[in-house]
């Protein structure tokens, strides 16, 4: 969690003595832990939730782009955002706060080539 927006995660802990602190961390703790990106053959795999799952599956070989991007602390922490377009200007779907999002790059290159 810090990794991904650091100044966020301070704010929040500096929040702790209000009680709104505990809440954003244990929210945000919540939301990271019930967010799964995963390469299962030639799909990608993604699925969010805990109670309710929303699961997106994308071919490989249907996917045109892959977007990588990290703010200055998002390279020095080594996380960033990946958005991944299939067809059309709209991403099929955006994952924030993945470690090490260009190898993840590199992996659908790899297996779509």
């Amino acid at each position: 969690m810090f990794k991904s927006n650091p100044l966020g995660f301070v704010l929040a802990v500096l929040l702790v003595p209000v009680a709104i602190g505990i809440i954003i961390l244990l929210w945000w703790y919540l939301v990271c832990l019930s967010t799964k990106l995963e390469v299962i053959g030639n799909d990608i795999v993604l699925t969010k939730g805990l109670l309710s799952k929303d699961t997106t599956e994308v071919d490989i070989a249907r996917i045109r782009s892959v977007n990588v991007y990290q703010s200055f602390f998002n390279r020095i922490f080594g996380v960033g955002n990946i958005k991944v377009y299939t067809a059309g200007d709209e991403p099929e779907f955006e994952v924030s706060g993945i470690p090490d999002p260009n190898k993840f790059r590199l992996l659908v290159k790899e297996i779509q080539g």
